[in-house]
Parts: C-alpha cells; structure tokens; sequence
C-alpha cells in the first residue's frame, strides 16, 4: 500500500465514501459503503458528513488493506467495499 493520492469525500447520495488508492504508480478510484463503516468502524446511524469522515479516518489502516487486497485479487475491477469485505471471512 503507498498512499492516498486525493482527500476521500462523501458520495453525493451520502451512501459511501470515495478515495484513492495509490498502487504500483496507478492510482485506483474505491469506495466503502456507509453500511460498512456503520457495522465495522463504529459509525452511527444518521452521522453527519463530518462524522462520516473520521469514521473512515479512524479505519484507513484496514479500508486500505481490503481495498489493497482487493485491487490485486480482482486488477481493473471497480472497488467497493462492503460489509461482507470486513466480516469474519472478507
């Protein structure tokens, strides 16, 4: 994993987060659903985009581990990451 290229924001729906991976010079656009940070990192249900923000702060480590994974198991695939992505199996 290298580095986030560009600050993540919220999608215009509110639904997930967008960002960039930064891999073997390529820089990957992802997202993470809302979902996913509801169930694994601790976000409430209503949060403010603020909010939002830290919880995807607060888990960059591991969102950018699975989205890491992710790119490589599936290279030129879109990114999204779910739930499932951080459950007992993900």
């Amino acid at each position: 994993m290298e580095a986030l290229d560009l600050e993540p924001s919220v999608a215009p729906d509110g639904r997930s987060v967008v960002f960039v991976l930064s891999l073997g010079g390529r820089s990957i656009a992802c997202v993470v659903t809302r979902e996913a940070l509801e169930q694994h990192f601790w976000l409430q249900s209503g949060a403010t985009e603020v909010r939002v923000l830290k919880a995807f702060s607060d888990g960059c480590r591991r969102i950018m581990a699975v989205a890491e994974r992710k790119v490589r198991a599936r290279p030129g695939a879109q990114i999204v990451l779910t739930a499932d992505d951080f459950g007992p199996r993900g």
